[in-house]
């Protein structure tokens, strides 16, 4: 059960239906598809970084038991909730209720990760306030607007489709991660030396 709950998070679901998201934004307001863009980057940079830093430098902070953010958690925060305040903000309905229900999903996602033994409480605690930065940030910035979305109905049936066809697959950005982290800490390190 757990495994099903953590696909929700997996970046083979949630990157497709943020990229869907992005779309659907860009034929409605630009201005607001580039935050959504530019916000949600950053989040991934920031998981991303400390990813690489632990697999490849072995750099945690071990006295709060973290040693990388919680892609998964981060993710499925962030990308549920701002879909779901999408969603109902097309459907004309109030975008709190979406956005409480993305949290929710965010923390779900959080204690199935627990759960499945692939993070401790403080990663997924880090992953949730970071991907419920980055919703409630964009959402600031959604409902300060007065944009009206292009054909809510076509969009969620597109959400649909998506969130149907790439359930259940995973990314291999973990495996990757752990293979060339090593090298960009080595040439990370190199070049600090070198600036010294």
């Amino acid at each position: 059960m757990w495994n099903a709950i953590s696909d929700i998070g997996d970046a083979a679901l949630t990157v497709p239906v943020a990229v869907t998201c992005a779309v659907w934004l860009a034929l409605s307001d630009r201005a607001l598809a580039a935050r959504w863009i530019l916000l949600l980057a950053t989040g991934m940079m920031l998981v991303g970084i400390t990813k690489i830093l632990y697999a490849g430098c072995g750099i945690e902070i071990a006295s709060m038991g973290l040693r990388v953010i919680s892609g998964h958690t981060t993710l499925s925060t962030a990308i549920w909730t701002v879909t779901l305040v999408l969603l109902c903000r097309g459907a004309g309905r109030s975008v709190y209720a979406g956005a409480a229900a993305g949290l929710l999903i965010g923390i779900l996602t959080a204690a199935a990760r627990i759960f499945d033994h692939a993070h401790s409480i403080s990663e997924v605690i880090a992953g949730w306030l970071l991907g419920a930065t980055v919703a409630v940030l964009f959402m600031r910035a959604l409902t300060r607007s007065d944009v009206k979305l292009f054909r809510p109905a076509i969009a969620a049936i597109g959400l649909s489709l998506v969130t149907t066809i790439a359930y259940g697959h995973h990314a291999p950005f973990q495996a990757m991660i752990e293979e060339y982290s090593p090298g960009a800490c080595l040439s990370m390190s190199d070049g600090f030396f070198r600036w010294l």
